[in-house]
């Protein structure tokens, strides 16, 4: 090779390194993860009159939304909403009931005021493979992300993307949506190139991208299928310069009961930036201090490995109305003490940053959004909080916790009540 095709080669490489560079901002007003409390929202609540043809999308079960079919187990407070959708279901005076639309920008920028108003400091945005390989799917998960870009700069909130392996098929090649997809973002969106006040959540100085579902045996994916992924996301030479977050089972360091029993996992594992194992469901209040010594032991084996670490908390979990055949029973929020213990215990053992499960996910019982202790009577049957706990009671406490886990006031094991004056 003479000295003119090594100049040219050279040329060319500075100029991809370039247009790598100009593809994200060189910073965020959210620069790092650490010292955050984080939600996750899925947004994906529909009405048949709300303009996005989806029906009544995760709010009907089987196709019909009326009591007795119903896929969600709380019932949103929608005092607060500018626009909402009368249902079929009534309240135990005879009125109609009422319920948002993700897909209304009213409804995500009240989200985003709410925690603001609270103290949570943003949310991951989630989108699932199944979901990107419809086009109308694809499309209402744009809008919520667009209003989502735009509530979070207004109120000042965090958000970054998080992409849910549900559905994901490794002969189909599934894993090229997701990085046709993120180009999407980046191209047509400019997802984290919005200049240094932007608020997309960078780690390590980069912009952050989360994949759930990594190492279930459950899922139809391999690792090395994902690896692409991660591979694409940190090296690509136009796209790549991304930190990576591993969304993995509760095991993944024994490789126990919900993992994937292969040693590549931790190979995998090694090359990401973030791992946060998932917990919803794997304990109640009373199994919970047996379960709090994970956290330590995970925290340990990330930092001998270079790796961050953030554990999930969760309020409570209920799913009867979406699988009422299941026997996974409820588990109880009790007035907000198992949400608190997670949230202390989190940060007694280490955690530098918290993911809540979930934001708005009113299909599992994991939201932490204000919900109405009148919802609808009849054939379906809803959760209430406790008569004395008010609608954002959950929001408050996610406000308190990130105060603990900034440092601006001490850590306090005694559940603050909730506040006298509610809006």
């Amino acid at each position: 090779m003479d000295k003119r095709q090594r100049l040219f080669i050279g040329f060319v490489l500075l100029v991809v390194y370039a247009t790598a560079q100009q593809k994200y901002s060189s910073g965020s007003s959210f620069p790092s993860y650490k010292g955050l409390i984080m939600a996750g929202y899925q947004g994906w609540f529909n009405a048949p009159a709300d303009g996005a043809e989806m029906g009544w999308n995760h709010y009907a079960t089987n196709g019909r939304f009326e009591p007795g079919y119903c896929k969600v187990d709380f019932w949103p407070d929608v005092k607060e909403y500018k626009k909402i959708y009368e249902t079929p279901f009534k309240t135990a005076d005879g009125r109609p009931a009422y319920i948002f639309s993700s897909y209304d920008q009213q409804s995500v920028f009240l989200h985003f005021k709410w925690m603001k108003q609270y103290g949570v400091d943003g949310v991951f945005i989630q989108r699932s493979v199944t979901a990107l390989k419809s086009s109308i799917n694809l499309h209402h998960n744009d809008q919520v992300l667009l209003n989502a870009m735009e509530a979070s700069r207004y109120y000042g909130r965090a958000i970054a993307i998080m992409y849910d392996f549900s559905g994901i098929n490794e002969t189909n090649n599934d894993w090229q949506v997701i990085i046709n997809d993120w180009k999407h973002l980046v191209d047509s969106m400019q997802i984290a190139s919005r200049g240094g006040d932007q608020t997309y959540l960078y780690h390590h100085g980069k912009p952050l991208v989360a994949l759930w579902g990594v190492g279930f045996p459950d899922r139809t994916n391999n690792l090395k299928t994902i690896e692409k992924i991660i591979d694409f996301l940190k090296n690509d030479p136009v796209y790549g310069g991304c930190s990576v977050l591993l969304g993995v089972p509760t095991y993944w360091r024994d490789l126990g009961a919900d993992t994937e029993k292969d040693p590549y996992l931790h190979k995998l594992i090694l090359k990401a930036d973030i791992i946060r194992p998932w917990f919803v469901g794997r304990f109640d209040e009373g199994s919970y201090p047996e379960f709090k010594h994970r956290i330590k032991e995970d925290i340990t084996w990330c930092r001998q490995n270079n790796l961050d670490y953030v554990p999930v908390v969760f309020p409570g979990f209920s799913w009867h109305n979406m699988h009422p055949e299941s026997n996974k029973g409820t588990i109880a929020r009790n007035k907000g003490q198992f949400y608190w213990k997670q949230l202390v215990g989190a940060i007694e053992e280490g955690a530098d940053m918290i993911y809540i499960a979930m934001f708005d996910e009113i299909d599992e019982g994991t939201s932490i959004f204000k919900t109405t202790n009148e919802p609808p009577v009849g054939a379906s049957h809803f959760e209430n909080f406790e008569s004395d706990i008010p609608s954002d009671y959950y929001l408050y406490l996610t406000g308190m916790a990130g105060k603990m886990l900034k440092k601006v006031i001490p850590l306090e094991k005694n559940i603050p009540p909730p506040l006298t004056r509610r809006n």
